[in-house]
């Protein structure tokens, strides 16, 4: 095994992108918020030969740098540094993206991380973070892209991607501005939209878009959501029809628990090259550790005089087993985007 190989560099981040557009497969991007979740996606991407994206929101960070401080910033910066210094034992490439910062935390998040990278890039070191994550969604458009070409500009002087959202992702997530009692006109981006993005961003530098089509935050019961994939056909037709097949988008497929294999596998061939998986990451992590604690209850307590098991009570002991149960689940995940096999590795 290759013990060298860190976070993907600014031009091994791009050439994923574009072996996955041209190879019609997405990467799983997993919110990661400790070094168990950042183990677990780290063994799922080597045990399938795929490369990924690991992602920190903002209350990631709060949660990584300690109850008494909640400092996104430094907690997200103590990550990505963890995570750089993990990958180094695999031979997969990783990404690492910010996840839904919204525009009001921009200037305290977002811009203290890009001047990281630049420190680091000033001392000839590897970016921190290949990718962030600008979510103006919820302003009208025209803010919304003022915004974006703000953070385009920056990110691009360093290598670094930005990834944007026009429309609403309903929903909840930790960090995300829909709402589950969003309009149903809202959750849909038009042409016109797709245009006006490609149109206001492509002139600054690289950028992902996460278009919406339905798709929702958090997890619904099948059925619940009401997914329209062909409206990302629609706005590459309308793109790629006025400027040509180079204009096609990079397309990220945000809000993607519980839906279907049949539209996952749609929207690749629309140009979805990432899809974000949280939430059902969340409960793969936490499953294992319910069935441990209801099975070991009378070891983890101490009851009736008894002094318990300390082999059960140590974190290791159940961690390993929520750390097993998630990479299980990022492993369907990289089955279920087609990205099983297909590693660019150190060819990038």
């Amino acid at each position: 095994m290759n013990l060298t190989i860190p976070v993907a560099t600014p031009k091994q981040f791009e050439a994923m992108l574009d072996a996955a557009q041209k190879g019609g497969y997405a990467y799983p991007a997993i919110n990661c918020s400790n070094l168990v979740t950042i183990n677990a996606a780290l063994k799922a991407f080597a045990d399938q030969k795929s490369d990924g994206i690991i992602q920190f929101s903002t209350g990631a960070g709060q949660f990584a740098s300690g109850l008494n401080h909640k400092n996104m910033v430094h907690g997200v910066i103590a990550l990505a540094e963890l995570t750089h210094r993990l990958a180094e034992q695999y031979d997969v490439l990783v990404a690492l993206n910010t996840d839904h910062c919204r525009p009001q935390a921009a200037e305290t998040f977002l811009k203290p991380l890009i001047e990281e990278t630049a420190r680091r890039r000033a001392k000839g070191l590897n970016n921190l973070f290949q990718n962030h994550m600008l979510d103006a969604s919820e302003l009208p458009l025209a803010e919304n892209m003022a915004i974006s070409k703000e953070y385009l500009a920056l990110c691009a002087a360093n290598e670094i991607i930005l990834e944007v959202e026009a429309g609403v992702v309903g929903g909840e997530e930790d960090g995300a501005a829909g709402t589950e009692d969003t309009p149903d006109e809202d959750l849909y981006t038009t042409p016109e939209d797709m245009l006006a993005v490609y149109e206001a961003l492509h002139p600054l530098g690289r950028f992902t878009f996460a278009a919406t089509f339905g798709n929702v935050h958090g997890h619904y019961k099948p059925g619940a959501v009401k997914l329209k994939p062909g409206i990302l056909k629609q706005g590459q037709d309308a793109v790629t029809a006025k400027y040509g097949a180079a204009a096609e988008f990079d397309l990220v497929f945000h809000g993607g628990s519980g839906s279907s294999l049949e539209e996952i596998r749609e929207t690749l061939g629309y140009g979805v090259v990432k899809m974000n998986v949280d939430t059902d990451t969340q409960y793969a992590f936490t499953r294992p550790i319910a069935d441990f604690m209801f099975k070991n209850y009378d070891g983890v307590l101490k009851i009736d005089g008894e002094i318990g098991n300390k082999k059960a009570y140590d974190p290791r002991a159940y961690l390993k087993a929520a750390e097993t149960g998630m990479a299980e689940r990022i492993a369907v995940a990289c089955d279920d985007l087609l990205s099983t096999g297909k590693s660019i590795g150190a060819k990038a």
